[in-house]
């Protein structure tokens, strides 16, 4: 199974899946202190946004990465006081950073859309062909077996809205972890590899054709009722997609789990 906690996973995911998945002790107060902080943190999802020293962003004076996880200070109609995890303080326009995460649950069927700590709504999903398994190459109809779902951490790293499969989103698998299990296993070369992890470093799709499979989607044309058909995506009924996207943006995180 892939780890959900590398350093792509970020901290809000650290925080969101740990309390989602139960990690925490059960203890109302150290609950209440999880939820309060995760309610304040953010990911950035501009590619070429900045922290400004003012709300006015005459002056920028910093340019925060695609996916850093910041902490919002305070709000200001469309702009955001944010802090840093290595404490820069300033502001950002409120487009450019999102708190919306999804969880999959292949054992639950469920595809469900958190804002923070809230969920805000939950869908019934059909997944790959062998539903219950970890995905480690790609499938073929020679081998429907590996027509898996992977597992660990994503996050959307393209929208189609013009996909075969009315619209989807694209996720950054293979991710460096697969890279790294992929180089260790023998499976790729020192190419795919190194090529696998500049695009998780870019922030930009990684390659599909490898051994380890790719084009892994959240996308439309489901059934709703929890089937097993898809390639290793994930498909939703097509006006739960229409719901999700306006929501969900590049850099938006995804954690699938059993």
């Amino acid at each position: 199974m892939h780890s959900l906690f590398g350093e792509s996973a970020m901290i809000l995911l650290t925080i969101c899946t740990a309390a989602v998945l139960n990690l925490f002790p059960v203890d109302s107060d150290a609950s209440q202190s999880v939820e309060t902080d995760a309610e304040d943190l953010y990911y950035v999802t501009g590619r070429k946004t900045s922290l400004y020293r003012d709300m006015e962003q005459v002056k920028p004076y910093l340019r925060l990465r695609f996916r850093e996880p910041v902490r919002v200070v305070s709000s200001d109609g469309r702009v955001r006081q944010v802090r840093t995890m290595d404490g820069a303080l300033g502001y950002v326009n409120a487009n450019e950073i999102s708190n919306i995460w999804i969880l999959v649950s292949k054992r639950r069927k469920l595809v469900t859309l958190h804002r923070g700590m809230r969920v805000v709504s939950e869908f019934r999903a059909d997944f790959g062909y062998n539903a219950y398994s970890d995905k480690n190459i790609r499938g073929s109809q020679e081998e429907p077996d590996h027509w898996r779902t992977p597992e660990g951490v994503f996050y959307v790293v393209k929208k189609n809205p013009y996909s075969k499969f009315y619209r989807a989103f694209l996720l950054n698998y293979p991710n460096a972890e697969d890279a790294e299990r992929g180089k260790r296993d023998g499976l790729i070369s020192q190419k795919d590899y190194e090529s696998i992890m500049l695009a998780e470093k870019r922030g930009t799709p990684p390659p599909m054709g490898t051994i380890l499979g790719g084009y892994i989607e959240i996308h439309g044309n489901g059934t709703g009722l929890a089937s097993n058909w898809t390639e290793g995506c994930v498909a939703v009924r097509d006006e739960d997609m229409d719901f999700m996207w306006s929501y969900v943006q590049e850099g938006t995180p995804v954690v699938i789990e059993k």
